[in-house]
């Protein structure tokens, strides 16, 4: 953070006014929007990468050039693991259509409006933004190709497919899988594929004019994925007529930026596709839902299941790949996919996948037993700062403690007289700790465990969840580590959650609140 501090102080000549940390996106990559005095605000990125970081300044500057709907890069620090990149504000396209999506597809009239404004611009930055590109940048490989295909059809097979427990020939499926790669790769590519085209990487304008972010994974491709892949997005629930409509307005606009094949060669290139994504897509959705046991990832499945069987409702002769066709035919048919409910994540038996234990019991295992505790919710977690020299703190609700993490090893702003007479609440302590780094790194590994008990506590029905962070005088560092792991609990879980700063004499109750999920 101080380092991107420094290199908005080296572009701006001045301090920020403020820093607001943005919430996270599908990557690591962390997100910052500074503000100066005058209200003019920038974002500034912490990444993870640097070659990822390389291709998005790399691609973002030449796409710039070209005067595409693109963040201007503004500037770069030597290392490339920070940047600095105009603010397209707020609003997101995803964000602006979510009336139509909760609402079933149902997308009013300016909703679908916003869904052709993009539609429109996207072969912009796929044929023109791949003028004079230089390929190489692309991270991590600079081409779609038939072993990148191969790549994620063995990621849905491994990831979704095998955890389904559908009885399948795996030699014969491999066969079509090669015939299904060569296909999608057969016609030359010229393209920019933008990759993850999704309404969560557009950004609009005042004025509803889409700007495009999150390119980094892209390369050079066939334009029919990103359609493929921003149409039959799974939670969208677009109409057929919808569809239909966005379908052919690209399609018009396309040939505006280069030839393009008949419309029933076009059509039929592009059911390859759709199939290709769905399975991609279902990989994704299985490795993040069944193994990690992400809800949002469960609830995608469903959906994601009847774009699928519309698929096998075209005519056989598009997918010319038998035996995958059948294999996909009865994957639709199992039972756990026949009902519109989402798919139930694992539960007791750890990444539990299917209906039947991982491992069979044994007769001398006896029958299972359960904690007087399960199942009886809703999750209350409360969360203590303390000095040990007065002793960890009790649990009123008898269940034994819980965690109690030592913040004795970091840097004590107790040691310098400034900040002697405050608490880690008050924000001179808050910038010593944050800009010194060493609690940023002691909490990183505490919101991980704390994630997980949470989640399975909340799926046992548990009621009673406690933290503790003790230092020397329970005064800055347990105060600052308590409340902001109290803060991010109840922003990422929604639980009832109470933070007292034992010490001080201060508590705080947050409410149980609907979690919105946020880009």
């Amino acid at each position: 953070m101080n380092n991107l501090v420094a290199l908005y102080k080296q572009w701006s000549g001045h301090t920020p006014a403020s820093v607001e940390k943005l919430a996270g996106a599908g990557s690591n990559r962390q997100y910052y929007r500074f503000t100066d005095s005058a209200g003019n605000t920038v974002i500034g990125v912490v990444g993870t990468s640097r070659e990822e970081d390389h291709a998005f300044i790399s691609l973002a500057r030449h796409f710039t050039l070209r005067k595409l709907p693109v963040p201007e890069v503004l500037a770069v620090s030597d290392d490339e693991m920070r940047y600095l990149q105009t603010d397209l504000g707020h609003t997101s396209l995803f964000d602006a259509i979510k009336g139509g999506r909760e609402a079933g597809g149902r997308y009013n009239r300016k909703e679908q409006q916003l869904l052709l404004n993009t539609i429109r611009e996207l072969p912009d930055i796929q044929i023109r933004g791949a003028r004079g590109l230089d390929f190489s940048v692309c991270y991590p490989q600079p081409e779609f190709d038939e072993n990148s295909v191969l790549f994620d059809l063995n990621y849905f097979k491994y990831c979704f497919l095998k955890a389904t427990e559908l009885d399948f020939n795996e030699l014969k499926l491999e066969a079509n899988f090669h015939m299904l790669a060569k296909d999608l790769t057969s016609e030359p590519a010229e393209s920019f594929l933008y990759r993850d085209f999704q309404a969560r990487n557009v950004m609009l304008d005042a004025e509803g004019h889409p700007y495009f972010i999150d390119f980094q994974g892209g390369r050079k491709g066939p334009f029919y994925y990103d359609l493929a892949s921003f149409l039959w997005q799974a939670s969208a629930h677009y109409s057929f007529k919808l569809r239909r409509e966005l379908v052919y307005e690209y399609y018009q606009s396309l040939k505006q930026y280069t030839e393009v094949p008949n419309e029933r060669h076009f059509a039929e290139r592009l059911a390859l596709f759709v199939l290709f994504r769905t399975l991609q897509v279902l990989g994704a959705y299985g490795f993040r839902g069944y193994f990690e046991r992400k809800p949002h990832f469960l609830q995608s499945i469903p959906p994601a299941i009847d774009n699928l069987r519309d698929l096998l409702k075209l005519r056989p002769s598009l997918f010319p790949y038998p035996y995958m066709m059948d294999m996909l035919r009865r994957l639709t048919e199992l039972p756990r996919f026949a009902s519109a409910e989402p798919v139930v994540a694992p539960r007791k038996d750890g990444f539990k996948t299917t209906d039947h234990p991982i491992y069979p019991t044994n007769p001398q295992d006896g029958p299972a037993t359960f904690s007087k505790f399960d199942g009886k919710g809703p999750l209350v977690v409360r969360v203590y700062s303390f000095s040990y020299k007065k002793g960890i703190p009790e649990d009123p609700s008898g269940n034994g403690g819980g965690y109690v993490f030592d913040c004795r090893s970091t840097h004590n702003p107790g040691r310098y007289e400034p900040y002697k007479k405050l608490t880690g609440l008050d924000e001179p302590v808050v910038r010593f700790l944050e800009d010194d780094g060493e609690i940023l790194d002691f909490l990183k590994p505490v919101y991980q465990l704390a994630d997980h008990h949470v989640a399975r506590y909340i799926q046992r029905g548990f009621t009673s969840l406690m933290f503790s962070f003790g230092c020397t005088g329970g005064q800055h560092r347990s105060v600052y580590s308590a409340q902001h792991l109290a803060e991010h609990i109840s922003q990422k879980f929604g639980v009832e959650v109470h933070v007292f700063h034992r010490e001080q004499n201060i508590s705080q109750v947050f409410p149980a609140h609907p979690v919105t999920t946020k880009k």
